[in-house]
């Protein structure tokens, strides 16, 4: 099992910036790559980005690309995501996601999820 835990989202005003951590612990040998989502009130789960474990790949939505960047810190077992320049549609509960598979990490789909960290824009 791997357990993955959020922080520093937060309010910020538009056009401003927040880095989100994602601590790994548990079988992080096994994790092959690991996501970002985001849950707005009312809308479905969106898929914002994804880097494998060993940092050697990234993608990105669209509504995210230029302006969100994933990174990660093997020897903390953390994975991060700078948002810059952002909108108030950016406001959303953030969830890191975690998967073994290289198959699923390619088709977004993820095994392991945290518990989520608000971030809230305002205009």
């Amino acid at each position: 099992q791997v357990q993955l835990v959020e922080s520093g989202g937060g309010l910020v005003q538009a056009g401003g910036s927040l880095r989100l951590s994602c601590a790994a612990s548990g079988r992080t040998f096994s994790i092959y790559g690991m996501g970002w989502f985001r849950q707005a009130p009312g809308k479905e789960r969106e898929f914002v980005g994804g880097i494998t474990w060993r940092g050697d790949s990234t993608h990105y939505a669209d509504s995210v690309k230029g302006r969100f960047t994933i990174s990660r810190d093997n020897a903390k077992n953390t994975v991060y995501l700078q948002m810059n320049s952002l909108k108030p549609e950016d406001t959303a509960v953030y969830l890191c996601a975690a998967t073994s598979s290289d198959l699923r990490f390619l088709s977004r789909r993820y095994d392991y999820w945290g518990q989520g960290t608000q971030v809230t824009v305002s205009s």
